[in-house]
């Protein structure tokens, strides 16, 4: 299935810290992780969907294409605003075409368990980056469903996928935290007659299970050990088209309120950003640092909780982050780390296997992020430990993005807040999850050019 949406040329941009503090008040674009799901949850219910906030970045427009290719009707009636007929849960076809899936990871291995229940054969594939990430962790235990999977070595991408239509139902531990591990062996249970089950050893986002309850299958979470999570499915529910409003990314505003903390007198405001205590895990750790970082307007939209956040500028020190809050924050510590290096202090961040099978080995990236731009590092074993500054950042070097949309925007972060101008090699995958991000920075006065 081909499709138009990769960056069509290299962006490149230096960053200069802008002349005046940033001030305003913004929203950010809708959800990825919750964008994702209702594309794919609305096309295996029966009825019209309407999605209020679809994140429109090009990872999310890669499952709208890969859903359609399976038999759905996805129309897109104003910005932001979707309308899906499902299918049902059994009525997805096989795909006319190869699914180009981007550079999305969440889309291919949530994707692989759901194909991996259905009785035909369909093969994924991606951008440069995704074919370059490991498969075999969400493939392994798809297997117990009786698919096929045939992929390069090393369990990359493409992958051929020969589905089984009626797959027994799965149990699974899961050796490493993971909410897309999770959400595959889920997805899959959708499909078998009976109760699948997964054991997490440290709570994830629980995006899948929200959505799953709100289109209703029978979900069941019960706590186990310190700090982990059973998750029971009931196989072959009756899904039922619902309405979705998808909230603020809090990825997303992660880069505009760190932004407005790094950059001396600054005051910014992020509108109805998603607030789920699974998703929340920087914010914690931003108020341990001394961030000046205050919620309000909290209430419920969607059954997720949503609020205002405002960021003013000030003096942060060390932190010292458990490893145990890695998986509600996974997608945030290039950023933190930019954080870290302003403070005061040494910061360590424990547990973060998880970054180095991101769009890019984003342990690695962050720390070539930080050394380039006169910032000391260590990394010992999976922790990885940040010398802060206790003010300006040196800045001063190039940043090779490694085509990773997050990395990218961490380094525009700490552009602003540098001392020196701060290159970026490539920032036009940056429109994979937040377009119009440059724009945005700009309204508040970050005064970016190409």
């Amino acid at each position: 299935m081909k499709t138009d949406h990769a960056p069509s040329s290299v962006r490149a941009l230096t960053v200069h810290a802008p002349r005046a503090p940033l001030s305003g008040s913004v929203h950010v674009p809708g959800d990825k992780s919750i964008s994702h799901r209702s594309l794919m949850f609305a096309a295996l219910a029966r009825g019209t969907t309407h999605i209020t906030g679809l994140l429109e970045g090009e990872d999310v427009l890669r499952t709208a294409d890969a859903m359609r290719a399976l038999g759905a009707d996805i129309t897109r009636e104003g910005a932001g605003q979707w309308r899906v007929q499902g299918c049902g849960l059994d009525g997805l076809r096989e795909p006319a075409d190869v699914l180009d899936m981007g550079n999305s990871g969440t889309a291919a291995r949530l994707l692989s368990g759901i194909l991996a229940s259905h009785g035909f054969t369909s093969v994924m594939t991606g951008d440069a980056s995704l074919r370059g990430r490991p498969m075999k962790r969400v493939t392994d235990p798809l297997a117990a469903t009786g698919a096929t999977f045939l992929s390069r070595h090393g369990g990359r991408l493409p992958l051929a996928i020969a589905g089984n239509a009626n797959p027994p139902p799965l149990a699974y531990r899961l050796p490493v935290a993971s909410a897309q591990v999770k959400s595959a062996v889920l997805l899959a249970g959708l499909n078998a007659v009976g109760e699948t089950r997964v054991e997490e050893p440290v709570a994830t986002r629980d995006h899948t299970e929200n959505m799953l309850r709100h289109f209703g299958a029978q979900v069941q979470v019960e706590p186990m050990g310190a700090g982990g999570r059973v998750i029971t499915l009931q196989g072959r529910p009756d899904l039922v088209a619902r309405d979705i409003v998808v909230p603020g990314d809090p990825s997303s505003a992660a880069f505009v309120l760190v932004a407005a903390l790094l950059v001396p007198g600054s005051s910014v405001r992020v509108q109805g950003v998603g607030l789920n205590p699974l998703r929340t895990g920087l914010f914690t750790s931003l108020r341990e640092m001394g961030a000046d970082l205050a919620i309000s307007n909290e209430r419920i939209e969607g059954g997720e909780p949503v609020g205002d956040l405002t960021a003013t500028a000030g003096a942060l020190h060390g932190v010292d982050v458990p490893a145990i809050r890695a998986p509600s924050m996974i997608d945030e510590y290039p950023v933190l780390a930019v954080a870290a290096a302003h403070a005061a202090g040494q910061s360590r961040f424990r547990g973060l296997e998880e970054l180095r099978v991101k769009e890019s080995d984003r342990l690695a990236a962050t720390v070539a992020l930080l050394e380039a731009n006169g910032i000391k590092v260590d990394v010992v074993g999976d922790d990885m430990i940040v010398h802060g500054t206790g003010g300006a950042i040196p800045g001063g070097g190039l940043v090779e993005t490694r085509m990773d949309h997050r990395l990218a925007m961490s380094a525009i972060v700490m552009g602003l807040a540098a001392q020196k101008p701060v290159s970026v090699d490539d920032t036009a995958f940056i429109d994979t999850s937040f377009p119009g991000f440059v724009g945005l920075m700009n309204s508040i006065g970050a005064g970016l050019a190409a």
